[in-house]
């Protein structure tokens, strides 16, 4: 590393990290229970947790934007972080990577102002934010090419099983769940049944 390569390998870095930490972030979305919960955790620990790691993930973002403009070895304009398809250079995977960071900004805002908005326009945002990951994981592999080979493509094809993963248990887990009609359905027939068995135990010894 030298000084005309250190935003070079920075930018690189901070790109990895990212990765890691949005895909942690995903996954940890994805395993949440309807009722905000993890298995093993309280709810505000995992609100907290969950906020935490997509603060931590948009730090080291600005950190990645910050640096690959800053790298003299190629021009990319501040604004082509934000504005899609700006920058002259690697125009189609930097273009996916300013979608994929509006996206993520968007679910942060949203998030945070939470209790402040509708609730099906915060829903709305926040699973339209989902797009983010598999649009800032193009990204990743059009734009770094080092992603490609060896331990890195290891390590990006364990983000990719992990959320793979994580998206087919939240899937089957939905498929379980009786949905919101039918539950309200099977407790009123149960309820109906229950008072039926206690009138019928009432009025026997009655008719003894």
């Amino acid at each position: 590393m030298t000084g005309s390569t250190v935003f070079w390998y920075a930018s690189r870095a901070t790109g990895v990290v990212t990765l890691l930490v949005f895909t942690a972030v995903l996954v940890l979305g994805l395993m949440v229970t309807r009722q905000g919960r993890l298995p093993g955790l309280p709810g505000f620990a995992v609100t907290n947790l969950h906020r935490n790691l997509s603060l931590l993930g948009l730090a080291f973002v600005v950190v990645h934007v910050l640096t690959a403009v800053l790298d003299g070895y190629v021009s990319i304009p501040l604004v082509s972080a934000v504005i899609p398809f700006a920058s002259g250079y690697e125009r189609f995977w930097l273009g996916l990577g300013a979608v994929a960071l509006d996206l993520i900004v968007a679910m942060i805002l949203t998030s945070l102002v939470r209790g402040r908005l509708p609730r099906r326009w915060w829903r709305s945002v926040h699973l339209l934010a989902y797009l983010s990951w598999p649009v800032a994981f193009a990204h990743c592999l059009g734009a770094g090419q080092d992603l490609r080979q060896g331990l890195l493509l290891d390590m990006t094809a364990g983000c990719a099983l992990l959320v793979l993963a994580a998206a087919a248990w939240r899937l089957a887990a939905a498929a379980r769940q009786v949905p919101r009609a039918a539950r309200v359905a099977a407790v009123l027939a149960q309820h109906a049944e229950h008072s039926h068995q206690t009138g019928r135990t009432v009025r026997e010894p009655a008719s003894r």
